[in-house]
């Protein structure tokens, strides 16, 4: 009897501890690989962008490259385009994206997110033609004007919820979107902040008027896949130090506040 006992005891320590084993947390698997991946696309500056070299450089990048030293390991930077980012991430591409990507709560039912790293909003870079008759976002809801933004992106849902009435257009990239309000095929791009700013500063010919006031408050934060709350834990404690030590100001400043780094796109 004592026997069955403990041969009962034994199974049911071995089918608790199973599960465990089974499903190690994707921070010991980054530590034992010793290279940390990190998906992004790099079209979205400052966070992440291309120099002349072809090299990805940015905001993004410099906190993933403090990350991995933090880790003790080396930064694989893994570019993939916007619209497949969170399958790449599901399907193992990649460890986390860092990617200037909003936190949202649709997004949020796929992955998992670390604590917001940065809070930007939606802005509007207009064609200088209509300054006189818009003054906000909302002066754009009307079927006379076409409005662009990228596809699959924050600017895009904000233009067709709260914007509704506007002709949407939608773009691959950025660039594209912007190219087409140069050459007055759409009277508006929607995008975030930081690169409205910086597209305003560099493209700006007088033929633009920028609405710099954000319309839409958007937590940008890393997302990595669900259930890895060793790593989710690991990655809000780094954020927190890097905040705290003056490392993350420091970076921030680079990109933010200095317009040095514009030297390694310009030709």
């Amino acid at each position: 009897m004592n026997i069955v006992k403990i041969m009962l005891a034994c199974l049911l320590s071995v089918s608790l501890l199973a599960p465990a084993l089974a499903t190690a947390d994707v921070l010991d698997e980054i530590v034992k690989r010793g290279v940390l991946r990190v998906g992004m696309e790099p079209g979205y500056m400052p966070f992440e962008l291309t120099n002349q070299r072809g090299e990805i450089i940015g905001f993004d990048v410099d906190i993933a490259r403090r990350m991995a030293n933090a880790m003790g390991v080396k930064l694989e930077l893994v570019s993939t385009a916007w619209d497949g980012i969170i399958p790449a991430l599901l399907t193992d591409k990649f460890d986390i994206i860092m990617s200037g990507m909003t936190l949202t709560q649709q997004r949020n039912l796929s992955v998992n997110f670390a604590d917001p790293y940065i809070v930007v909003g939606q802005t509007v870079l207009i064609r200088k033609e209509i300054a006189d008759e818009v003054k906000s976002y909302r002066d754009l809801n009307d079927p006379k004007y076409k409005v662009s933004s990228k596809l699959g992106t924050t600017g895009e849902q904000a233009v067709q919820r709260m914007i509704p009435r506007a002709q949407y257009v939608s773009f691959e990239t950025e660039q594209e979107a912007v190219l087409d309000m140069l050459n007055g095929k759409v009277h508006a791009v929607v995008y975030d902040l930081p690169l409205l700013s910086i597209t305003n500063a560099q493209r700006n010919d007088g033929s633009l008027v920028f609405l710099d006031e954000p319309f839409t408050h958007e937590p940008l934060a890393w997302a990595i896949r669900r259930g890895n709350y060793d790593f989710l834990n690991w990655l809000n404690n780094f954020l927190n130090q890097i905040k705290s030590d003056g490392t993350y100001e420091q970076i921030y400043n680079k990109w933010f506040v200095s317009d040095e780094w514009l030297k390694q796109i310009q030709n």
